[in-house]
């Protein structure tokens, strides 16, 4: 089992235990022996199976099982010691290892609440506030169902009390952790060379045809995707952003493009958002090859859903052959683009830059002709070999290269099914390809550091917020979210290690601003292929990745999951220089 099915398979037991345990409780409060005792027994069971999981799940990391171990696990064995004996010395009537069962239940629940509520780190405050939860549930059950005596009554209060501020005592105190200042001043840094290639983006409310319908769009220049902006290796880009009327603000982020810190597009870090009736100008040099996109940075998981994206390409030089963009989107329900026919004579050189503007993985299948992944979110890769039959997943924010030479008969490339572009008819199925694992894809090289500066750990999981004005249940890094996640700060020129744990039970696509990281190795595995540079990788459930870059590009930079709903709900970070 993959570590990701581990911990599915936990959190089911744990549900089926806890279950078990109240639900035999109840049924001996009923006076329904028989119930009671199956369900003892498949509550016993089941914490004979959660005991498995958490020992294979604590060799995958001690990250994926901490509070199970030091939490779960001894309220578990107290539910077990609690219940156990006396469901096996009761004789005729249950009625009176009710409490018992129920304790045991609490237990579990109490523990199981642990871990969807809190999450990682396990910490003594959790534990204690735990423990008084599970006392004052099987307290107030005592007082209806056994009719302690005062002295024990009172002895129960005492210790759950006692547990409660010193929970609670505990969480103050180890609570406070240094934020990002969201109120510094803006850097100012830019190219001071002449503009060579000028554009100008208008954002505003639209309505936009998409698969035949009038739908409503936040839009630059009226039209989803924005116009496509291209400029060649050397070329001095100066972008004027303009906002018509997005109240929310709008600003420019350009994805995977490394640009200077103050040209980066993030609101409350790098600039102000751009209200209705201003402007903004970024400029910045062409000097990185490839393909990118860009897209609103402000209240970015509505205005990039809305439509405020489009691409960027900037090319080596002169090019021969057929280059066409992909940008994969999904607007009001509705996919982008449509369909398209092109055709291509045979022995034409053909690229497709494949995009993925949404928030969650795509996948893509070229039918009709071997071809070659020549570039990953913008950096080529070393000698890559010729693919036939064999489907690509791009992350949210993720792009990739396809290369090949047309041939006599049609192409097709399909995406999650549907065919986005094509030279002709094919009918091809593709749904049950493999998919390219790319950490063995192509040629490897030796990696460039002897040693890490710096490391970090990110455990990404979900968890119950209180730090705002209202609670909410964030996606959170290292148990806490934006804005009071500690800042990672680093030096210019240190060598900089990341390993990023994904511990929860959904996909995070990830993307630090400013840099390109390189894959070192994917749960456990190191990577063997051709040097991976990316912007945005998928760290699927349970897996741990470990990637490395030089700090090399001075600032303050965003460090995020892609699924822009996840970073809006706490999923989010910065990265700065001393």
């Amino acid at each position: 089992m993959t570590t990701g099915s581990l911990l599915v398979a936990d959190l089911v037991l744990a549900v089926l235990t806890a279950a078990g345990w109240l639900g035999g409780g109840a049924a001996a409060a009923a006076r329904r022996r028989p119930l009671a005792l199956g369900l003892a027994a498949v509550a016993l069971l089941a914490t004979l199976g959660r005991a498995l999981t958490v020992i294979a799940l604590a060799r995958a990391g001690w990250w994926f099982a901490a509070e199970k171990v030091l939490i779960a696990a001894p309220l578990s064995l107290a539910a077990v010691v609690v219940a156990g004996p006396r469901l096996l010395r009761a004789a005729g009537d249950l009625r009176s290892v009710a409490v018992p069962l129920l304790f045991a239940g609490y237990a579990v629940s109490g523990a199981l609440l642990v871990t969807i509520l809190h999450g990682y780190p396990a910490s003594a405050s959790v534990g204690l506030l735990a423990v008084a939860g599970v006392g004052t549930a099987a307290a107030v059950s005592w007082r209806f169902l056994a009719r302690p005596s005062r002295t024990v009554s009172r002895a129960a209060t005492v210790v759950t009390v006692a547990a409660l501020l010193a929970g609670t005592g505990l969480a103050v105190a180890t609570d406070a952790a240094p934020a990002v200042p969201h109120d510094h001043g803006y850097p100012q840094l830019r190219t001071t060379d002449e503009p060579t290639r000028r554009f100008t983006l208008t954002a505003g409310t639209a309505r936009v045809n998409v698969g035949g319908r009038d739908v409503a769009a936040w839009a630059f220049n009226a039209q989803v995707p924005g116009p496509e902006l291209t400029a060649t290796v050397g070329d001095v880009v100066e972008v004027t952003l303009h906002n018509r009327d997005i109240g929310r603000g709008v600003t420019l982020h350009w994805h995977g493009y490394d640009v200077p810190n103050s040209q980066d597009g993030v609101p409350g870090v790098t600039q102000a958002a751009v209200l209705p009736g201003q402007e903004f100008v970024y400029r910045f040099r062409a000097d990185q090859a490839g393909t990118y996109w860009y897209h609103t940075h402000a209240v970015s998981d509505v205005g990039v859903r809305m439509g405020l994206y489009g691409v960027l390409v900037v090319r080596p030089g002169p090019t021969t052959g057929l280059d066409v963009t992909v940008p994969v989107h999904t607007l009001a329900g509705r996919p982008l683009p449509p369909a398209r026919v092109e055709r291509v004579e045979a022995g034409v050189p053909v690229r497709l830059r494949l995009i993925n503007t949404d928030n969650t993985t795509h996948r893509y299948a070229l039918a009709g002709a071997a071809f070659r992944v020549a570039a990953i979110d913008g950096s080529d890769l070393r000698g890559p070999t010729p693919l036939a039959d064999t489907a690509v997943l791009i992350p949210a924010g993720g792009r990739y290269d396809l290369v090949f030479t047309a041939p006599a008969s049609p192409v097709a490339l399909f995406v999650d099914g549907r065919v986005v572009y094509s030279t002709g008819e094919v009918s091809t199925a593709t749904g049950g390809w493999p998919v390219l694992d790319p950490l063995t894809y192509g040629v490897p090289a030796p990696v460039p550091w002897a040693r890490f500066d710096r490391k970090f750990t990110l455990v990404l999981d979900r968890g119950l917020d209180l730090r705002g004005l209202l609670p909410r249940y964030a996606h959170t890094v290292n148990g806490a979210a934006d804005p009071d996640i500690p800042p990672q700060v680093v030096r210019r020129g240190d060598v900089v290690r990341f390993t990023i744990v994904n511990r929860s039970q959904t996909v995070h696509p990830w993307h630090l601003h400013g840099h390109h990281v390189l894959v070192l190795s994917r749960t456990r595995k190191a990577a063997i292929g051709s040097p991976l540079w990316l912007d945005s990788f998928d760290v699927r459930p349970g897996e741990v990745w470990e990637v490395a870059f030089r700090a090399d590009n001075p600032g303050m930079w965003a460090n995020h999951c892609h699924n822009l709903g996840h970073a809006d709900a706490g999923m989010t970070l910065h990265l700065m220089y001393s």
